[in-house]
Formats: C-alpha cells, structure tokens, sequence
C-alpha cells in the first residue's frame, strides 16, 4: 500500500492556513497543521499542533519528531498596523513572520529530505512594495522572497525544492480593515484588473501545484497569485 503524504503547515488555525490545510486534505495528503492559538478545527486526516514558532526548542522538538515530510507550508504571520514603527513591535513581526519560516523550515530538513519533499513559504504584495504602516510586515515578507531563493540554493542538494506564493489582496481576518475602509479597498479594487478580493481558496491550487510532482524542475520561483495587481 502507498504511503499517504504528509504535509505540514504553519498558520492553520484560520484564515490563507487553514484554507490550504484543507485544500491538501481534500487532495489526498494527512495534514499536520500548526499555530499558536490553542483552539485549532479538527477533520479526518487533520492533526493539530500548538506551537509557537519564536520558541527555538519547541519548533526543533517538533520538526525531530517527524518521520518524513511531503510538503511544508509557512502560512503563519502576524501584522501590526499602525505600531510597527516602535522597534519592539518590528522585531517581534519579524520574528514570527521571516524567522519563524527559517525556524520550521530547518526544524523540518531532515523529514523533507527522506521524501525529497517541497517548502512553500507564503510571501506577499509588500514583498515588493514598501508599507508605511507595516515596515515589519513588509519587511519580513521582502525577507521572505529572499529567504526562498537562499533556502532553494542551499538544499538543492538535498532534493527539496523551495518556492513561494505572493498572495495579492485576500479576504481574511488580517485585511479586514481594508476590507471595510471603503476608500481604500475601492482603490485596491481598481487596481485589481480582476476586479475582487481574492479568498484563501485562490491559494490552494497554487500550492498543489508547487508541491507536486508537476513543478518537478520549479525552485526558487516566486508565484503572484493576485489578480494582476502586480501587473499595473
């Protein structure tokens, strides 16, 4: 009998995590999904993990217990509006947000590495552009895209491939209050040639793709999933 594949993936209690945690269910795999907040949702094939990804021991106990891996996804991130400018809140941003993609992923290599397996790190518009209000934000997902092509380089050899997925604007609880500034999602929307938000299901197809054996040659690539708005 084939072995199911494993994927694990970060940020799955809501929102873009939990929307591809359930869309690599639903495509076959055994999902290990993993967030700090203590409440996760439950489905067949689906196991939960609290783990805080700024806890160095907490995450390398957690990738040394996996036997082997198919695909690692870093969907976790946290954004402070408006107070990312005072130092402190920068660096706890960052933390979280691009070391804490650097912790799972390590904590992860060897796992990947028995399955030549695949990360996908979740990137993002302001990896591209700056973000007045969210420097560290922006600054870890800037981190993000770079971080990727690093990680690409370096274990090639291992045969992991490492990609990422830049998102445009997507409905989730992180945007809401875009979301509901008619001002400001009237300005995205017209940039947008698609014309809408995105949702967290736009996602899953992409991630499948670069998990799977069709994106076999395809690492340290850097996918726009936005509605053309990095086009205008």
């Amino acid at each position: 009998m084939t072995e199911p594949r494993l994927a694990v993936i970060s940020g799955a209690a809501g929102g873009i995590g939990r929307a591809l945690a359930e869309g690599f269910l639903e495509a076959g795999y055994e999902v290990t999904g993993v967030d700090r907040e203590r409440q996760g949702w439950f489905a067949p094939g689906f196991r939960y993990v609290s783990l805080d990804l700024t806890d160095d021991a907490a995450v390398a106990a957690f990738g040394a217990g996996l036997a082997r891996l198919d695909a690692l996804v870093n969907a976790a991130g946290i954004i402070r509006r408006g107070t990312e400018l005072d130092p402190a809140v920068f660096a706890e941003v960052v933390d979280v947000n691009l070391t804490g993609t650097m912790r799972l992923s390590t904590a992860c290599r060897r796992a990947l590495a028995r399955q030549g397996g695949s990360v996908i790190n979740i990137a993002s518009m302001l990896s591209f552009f700056g973000g007045g209000l969210v420097p560290a934000y922006s600054a870890s997902k800037g981190g993000i895209v770079t971080l990727t092509k690093s990680l690409a380089i370096a274990w090639a050899k291992d045969n992991i491939r490492v990609n990422a997925i830049a998102p445009g604007w997507i409905a989730t609880p992180l945007t809401r209050p875009l979301q509901e500034d008619e001002a400001r999602s009237r300005a995205i929307l017209e940039r947008t040639p698609m014309g809408r938000w995105g949702t967290p299901a736009d996602l899953v197809g992409p991630a499948l793709f670069l998990a799977g054996e069709a994106a076999a040659f395809v690492t340290g690539a850097v996918l726009a999933v936005d509605g053309g708005y990095s086009s205008m």
